[in-house]
């Protein structure tokens, strides 16, 4: 996949970017909080091997993700390493920590 240079057009590409295998038994809904500049709230509902994006904050997230918008991007792109950013404290995870764990396959950084 292409590089992406805002959040919108990175959640407007996820379903391409989206393993259908990785998926296979996971039902969860993701919330991606992503304040700053060009940022914005998401939710990802993934339902065994099926995914859909919304704009806008879900009603029960599974996990909740929140990190700066432009960190989020590098992060999208493959400059960041995800764990890396959990790690230092970039990113921020509440709720079911090991469906988040997932997204990495889910999603692949930089895919």
């Amino acid at each position: 996949m292409p590089r992406v240079s805002s959040v919108k057009e990175y959640f407007d590409t996820l379903p391409a970017r989206f393993v259908t295998g990785a998926s296979k038994g996971v039902n969860a809904v993701f919330q991606f909080n992503l304040p700053g500049d060009g940022g914005g709230t998401y939710h990802v509902e993934v339902a065994d091997g099926t995914m859909a994006v919304h704009e806008g904050p879900a009603a029960s997230p599974t996990a909740t993700l929140q990190m700066n918008a432009q960190e989020y991007l590098k992060m999208a792109n493959g400059d960041l390493n995800g764990m890396m950013a959990f790690m230092s404290g970039s990113l921020k995870v509440t709720g079911n920590m090991m469906l988040a764990q997932k997204l990495q396959a889910i999603f692949p950084q930089g895919a």
